[in-house]
């Protein structure tokens, strides 16, 4: 089955504004009639790292926000907390971040949730039998909204080659648990050097998994392996940041986790699911770092579809289209070369979109549909 993908590209005509583009992929997607009056809509999108300059720019998502309120719904800004330390690790500085970022209700005319609450671990269980998977932990305010709009800054990923409208769910949509199961196999690691055993992990602790090392002349913690639970707790509330993730998950492994966390998380919102990817300053690392570098091929232009795996397909092979740009993490390579595998030769970038594609989250094949604005 061939999926419908919307493009628009950057050329404009006389009086006409990129935001009114954006404005006919949403009309192209028919979203009229999917929401019901008063219907709270998620907008999903990252709103970067303090100090990443990438990131998608609030005008972008004000006209998204605008289109959905003219079609009498509520909708609201959304991300969820980061499984690492830094400047979106809890709601708090979160907040904040994505504030000082521009996106503030003055700018873009929606409140901001933080999807899986204060630390990241406001979650909903969801079952959903996968070959990989059968339990999924996702944040709650994502799967309780009526609707979902995801708006994706397209780019390079360390661990996934690229980073599209299935991590932006599969990923982005997990509470912290989830984000550990997707990274890791096993329990968090305590620094012995940063620890000072003031028991902050083990107070928050469900199960009680820190426990004191006996006989050691400077008091530490270590986690009881066998009692953890993976609710990654502890690492968001240490003090002395000296509880580290052990990113240990294969490659693969971790590419079909994420993808059937998207699956899960879209089982909540059949039908009421919309994707936009902006191929914008493609950068070869995630807006998680505090930083950006220089893009990897022009700016292209916007893409819109219900289906996420023809989105993260179109977005790929409109970037391997293009020449790689002098300077660039991939440099001066011709149209047609693979820039992902160039960017990250140990990563095949392809075994996401397989998995997605084989779970039923969609297809690979597409017809991309050109808007005329």
């Amino acid at each position: 089955m061939t999926s419908p993908v919307y493009f628009v590209d950057l050329h404009l005509k006389k009086k006409s504004s990129l935001l009114d583009k954006v404005e006919a992929l949403l009309e192209a997607l028919k979203l009229q009639g999917r929401f019901r009056k008063g219907a709270l809509v998620a907008v999903k999108l990252h709103f970067g790292e303090a100090g990443n300059l990438a990131h998608l720019r609030p005008q972008w998502v004000r006209r998204v926000v605008d289109y959905l309120k003219g079609l009498e719904t509520k909708p609201f800004l959304t991300d969820t907390n980061t499984l690492y330390r830094g400047s979106r690790s809890d709601s708090v500085v979160h907040l904040e971040t994505a504030i000082r970022n521009g996106f503030d209700f003055a700018v873009v005319g929606a409140p901001i949730v933080i999807a899986d609450g204060l630390r990241g671990n406001t979650y909903e269980k969801v079952e959903l039998d996968l070959p990989v998977l059968k339990e999924f932990y996702l944040a709650k305010e994502v799967v309780r909204a009526d609707g979902l709009v995801v708006l994706t800054h397209f780019k390079g990923h360390e661990l996934s080659a690229f980073g599209g409208a299935l991590k932006n769910v599969g990923m982005g949509c997990a509470a912290r648990k989830g984000k550990l199961e997707q990274h890791s196999t096993v329990a968090p690691k305590i620094d012995k050097k940063r620890c000072v055993a003031c028991g902050t992990c083990r107070e928050f602790c469900p199960v009680e998994a820190p426990e004191p090392v006996e006989g050691v002349k400077k008091p530490r913690y270590r986690i009881n392996e066998k009692r953890c639970i993976g609710c990654g707790e502890c690492i968001a509330v240490c003090p002395q940041e000296a509880i580290k993730v052990q990113w240990n998950e294969k490659a693969e492994l971790f590419m079909k986790k994420m993808a059937e966390y998207a699956a899960a998380l879209l089982s909540t919102k059949r039908g009421r699911t919309f994707f936009l990817n902006f191929i914008l300053q493609v950068s070869p690392t995630c807006d998680c770092y505090p930083f950006n570098d220089y893009p990897l091929v022009r700016d292209i232009g916007i893409l819109a579809s219900e289906d996420p795996v023809a989105i993260d397909q179109a977005s790929v092979d409109l970037i391997n289209q293009e020449a790689g740009l002098p300077g660039s993490k991939v440099g001066e390579v011709a149209p047609g070369e693979d820039k992902f595998r160039r960017l990250y030769p140990q990563l095949n970038w392809e075994i996401t979109l397989e998995h997605a594609e084989r779970i039923g989250l969609g297809s690979r094949k597409y017809e991309l549909i050109k808007l005329e604005k």
